[in-house]
C-alpha cells in the first residue's frame, strides 16, 4: 500500500530551511553525488526548470564561470548572474532556436513532467513523449562526452527509451533518489558520455 501524500515531509521542511524553492533540489543533489555530471565552468541546460530549485543547485555547482539555461512554460523564480531563462514549450521550433543560441552544453538535466491526470497509463505515455523530446534536444545540443539526466514516469516503454538512449550514450543507468516520494513511480534515466 502506498503512503499518503504529505506535502510537509522532511525533505520539504529541509528545503525550506535551506532556502530551496522546492524539495526536488535534493533529487538533483543526489544524482550529482552519484554520477558527477556537473563541474565548475560547465554550460548546462535545465529543461522543465520551474520553479527553479534545480537551477539553485546548478548555479552553485558551475560557479561564476559556468552558464545554466533554464527553460519552462511556467515562471522560473530563481535568478542569478550565471543563469539565462527561456519561457516556452520545448516542442516549439522557436524555443529550439533559442536553445541553439547557447549550445553546445556539457550536460542537460530535466525534471520535466506532464500535468498529471491520475490515470497512470496516460501520465506515463505523456512522460515518455517528454523524455523523447528531451533526448532529441540532447542529440542536437549536447557536446560529445556530455551527460543527460531526465525524469520519467516508469511504464512499459521505459526499457525502449533506455535502448534509445544507449544509441547516444556509452552508459545508461536508472536512479531513484531518496527524495523521490515512496508513492511516486518516477525515476531518472542517466546517460553518460555522449558518443558524438
Amino acid at each position: 500500500m502506498t503512503k499518503p501524500f504529505n506535502p510537509n515531509d522532511a525533505y520539504a521542511r529541509k528545503a525550506k530551511s535551506l532556502g530551496y524553492l522546492a524539495r526536488s533540489a535534493f533529487k538533483l543533489e543526489d544524482i550529482l553525488k552519484k554520477f558527477s555530471i556537473l563541474k565548475p565552468g560547465n554550460r548546462v541546460l535545465d529543461i522543465g526548470a520551474a520553479p527553479g530549485s534545480w537551477l539553485q543547485v546548478i548555479s552553485k555547482k558551475i560557479g561564476a564561470k559556468g552558464l545554466a539555461v533554464g527553460i519552462d512554460i511556467s515562471e522560473i523564480k530563481f535568478k542569478s548572474n550565471n543563469i539565462k531563462i527561456i519561457k516556452g514549450d520545448i516542442f516549439e521550433k522557436t524555443v529550439a532556436d533559442e536553445i541553439a543560441a547557447f549550445a553546445p552544453f556539457d550536460a542537460i538535466v530535466s525534471d520535466i513532467a506532464p500535468k498529471t491526470s491520475g490515470i497512470k497509463i496516460r501520465d506515463q505515455a505523456q512522460s515518455e513523449e517528454l523524455v523523447n523530446r528531451v533526448l532529441e534536444i540532447a542529440r542536437a545540443f549536447l557536446k560529445k562526452d556530455g551527460s543527460l539526466a531526465v525524469k520519467i514516469f516508469q511504464g512499459s516503454d521505459t526499457r525502449i527509451l533506455m535502448k534509445e538512449m544507449q544509441k547516444t550514450f556509452k552508459k545508461v543507468s536508472t536512479h531513484k533518489p531518496p527524495a523521490s516520494r515512496d508513492r511516486s513511480f518516477e525515476t531518472y534515466l542517466v546517460g553518460l558520455n555522449k558518443v558524438d
